[in-house]
């Protein structure tokens, strides 16, 4: 696996520009000194229809890792109507996922085991183990 951000020969074999989010207006913050607020607009064909998961990873993913910038924050998103249509909503609400974890009353709190990929079954296992007896209720 290599880093979000590391170039590889075959970033030059897509029409990458098509896809690139365009920043169509900054304004400074007034105020503060190199704070800024930017707006950014992505083409739908970036997106996966009906998934809000492949939104937000998409828009918000691994830019708030991105170590050039020492804070970021997502202060608002508009979604195109032609796109929200393409949303059904989930299979079932919260209650359902509160009553398979027994857990009530507080935030359900969730994790990404990293690394995605390389991880030996029994590793994976042991991660997830550990994060579970560490207090979050799920693992992705």
């Amino acid at each position: 696996s290599t880093g979000t951000w590391t170039t590889v020969w075959t970033d030059g074999l897509t029409s990458l520009d098509r896809y690139k989010g365009r920043c169509y207006h900054i304004e400074p913050v007034a105020g503060e000194d190199n704070q800024f607020i930017a707006y950014v607009a992505y083409p739908l064909d970036l997106f996966e229809e009906g998934s809000v998961t492949n939104m937000f990873t998409s828009i918000v993913g691994n830019v708030f890792g991105f170590k050039a910038l020492r804070a970021l924050r997502l202060e608002d998103l508009r979604i195109p109507v032609a796109y929200v249509k393409t949303f059904q909503g989930p299979p079932h609400g919260i209650q359902v996922e509160r009553d398979k974890l027994n857990k009530y009353g507080r935030p359900l709190l969730g994790c990404t085991i990293k690394p995605k990929l390389g991880l030996s079954a029994k590793n994976y296992g042991r991660a997830v183990y550990e994060c579970l007896r560490g207090g979050l209720d799920f693992t992705k």
